[in-house]
């Protein structure tokens, strides 16, 4: 399984909007410059997240997209199957198992779904809001709380 650039991007503008906006309405155009994400790019990510009911939109000069659900409530998992389908790291067999020597593939088809659902459970045991809290961590201030140093 690889993750693709429309996930990774789709992860931080989601993070964008949660940890600079707190959710509310945030301009594509802004995002994509603090996260370097190409705007039209971000616009057809963003009507996939619509879609999946991961955020929502409003018109005007105080618009934008904001987080359909708290960040508390957006795991990773939600964008990523919204975006990329199912994680999985086995094949997909549309036509269900097939007889003779695919058998002994069974053995490792039932692993590979094992550790999907493994990988699964660790994209859904991390929100939007975790990465605020990391981001934090990390040393990044939220517009507004920058602290000012006065010497005299």
């Amino acid at each position: 399984m690889k993750l693709s650039n429309k996930g990774r991007y789709a992860v931080r503008a989601l993070f964008d909007i949660a940890f600079y906006n707190d959710g509310g309405p945030t301009q594509v155009k802004d995002i994509a410059e603090r996260q370097s994400i190409p705007p039209r790019f971000l616009e057809q990510i963003f009507q996939d997240l619509k879609r999946a009911g991961i955020v929502g939109s409003k018109r005007g000069p105080q618009g934008g997209y904001s987080l359909a659900r708290r960040a508390v409530d957006v795991r990773l998992g939600d964008v990523v199957r919204a975006l990329e389908g199912p994680i999985t790291l086995g094949e997909r067999e549309p036509g269900g198992r097939r007889p003779g020597p695919t058998d002994s593939r069974r053995v490792t088809e039932s692993v590979f779904r094992d550790l999907s659902s493994k990988v699964e459970a660790c994209f859904d045991a991390v929100t939007v809001a975790d990465l605020c809290e990391r981001a934090e961590d990390l040393g990044l201030r939220r517009p507004g709380t920058q602290r000012h140093v006065y010497v005299i």
